[in-house]
């Protein structure tokens, strides 16, 4: 069993075997190295039997969730704070959206004139539409705010680079063990057209609700056709082996060189966007497997590493958004995830 500890003290010790605590969601006691013991009232929880699961024993306090403060404030539906949180184009805001153009070249243009079949081997990404409903669109922006504030973060739609963590030269896709798939120039337009879009405020229709079992989860606004752009995966980039003991739950990979010491990762616990709150499947169970209508995939672009978040499938609006959170790698528990 273990309280939560500062963030400079030695690791705790195991309580004596006969002191014996149960977890007040399932009842056990056995796992009592991820047994948590709240500091007002002494109750016990697994990490993995919290909602949403913690990945490891937080530094710090602890709180049970009868003990712990309600911290969801609902950020107001106010246009001119939407924008100001968003930092939105002064004067973009509040029009009407326009249909989504790739500004295709000519070479694409003849490209999209052959065979169905050479189409289906060289499938291209597609932007994402936002809402026609300006005022559904502040409501998107404002759930995406309220998620963001409640869990202490900045806003961010990029990589950020601190000088206390790594820096940006250490980003180096040519590093990739293995080498990493560029982003082709079609696909690399799309992006740029959706950075535009959502510089203008016009935001991929998503909605971020809040779930009793999952904590803050994303839902899809309206339909969604398989292969659209969602999200970047955005926060500060620092190395792995600076935080192999950090508290964290969104740590995702950016980088996996050779050298292991040289292992970039995405934190978004100080900064971040939406990406931050779309969930991982539990890919431990086939019926986990089929939630999944996201895939998680590293891109190539100008020589840097991205992590782009896609629709691998249609998704109906309502539907919420699962992706394999591990990828490649299974490093991460996700056989407690619900």
């Amino acid at each position: 069993m273990r309280r939560a500890r500062p963030a400079d003290a030695p690791p705790p010790l195991a309580r004596a075997r006969h002191v014996m605590a149960l977890c007040g969601a399932c009842g056990a006691g056995d796992r009592d190295e991820e047994l948590l013991l709240c500091d007002i009232c002494d109750r016990a929880r697994h990490t993995f039997c919290l909602r949403p699961i913690l990945p490891a024993v937080p530094l710090g306090s602890w709180l049970c969730p009868d003990c712990a403060p309600t911290s969801i404030i609902r950020f107001p539906l106010k246009q001119s704070k939407i924008v100001d949180f968003f930092r939105i184009e002064k004067g973009a805001e509040g029009g009407a959206v326009r249909p989504a153009k790739c500004g295709l070249s000519q070479d694409a243009k003849r490209r999209k004139r052959r065979s169905l079949v050479m189409h289906k081997k060289k499938r291209r990404l597609l932007p994402f539409v936002p809402t026609a409903d300006r005022v559904r669109r502040l409501e998107q922006m404002a759930s995406a705010a309220t998620a963001l504030t409640s869990s202490k973060m900045e806003f961010s739609n990029e990589l950020t680079y601190v000088p206390s963590m790594a820096p940006i030269s250490a980003n180096q896709a040519k590093l990739e063990e293995g080498g990493m798939q560029v982003l082709s120039k079609e696909d690399k337009e799309t992006i740029e057209l959706c950075r535009s879009m959502l510089k203008r405020g016009e935001c991929p229709p998503l909605l971020v609700v809040f779930d009793s079992h999952e904590g803050f989860t994303v839902q899809a606004d309206a339909y969604i056709k398989d292969l659209t752009f969602l999200t970047e995966y955005a926060g500060d980039v620092d190395y792995l082996k600076n935080r192999e003991n950090d508290g964290c739950d969104s740590i995702m990979t950016l980088l996996s060189p050779a050298d292991p010491s040289q292992k970039l990762v995405i934190c978004p616990d100080k900064r971040g966007n939406i990406a931050r709150f779309i969930n991982g499947i539990n890919n431990h169970t086939p019926d986990g497997k089929k939630k999944q209508n996201v895939k998680c995939v590293r891109y190539d672009i100008d020589g840097e590493c991205h992590v782009l978040l896609v629709a691998c499938r249609d998704i109906a609006r309502g539907e919420k958004l699962y992706y394999d959170y591990n990828g490649h790698e299974y490093a991460y528990p996700t056989h407690h995830f619900v």
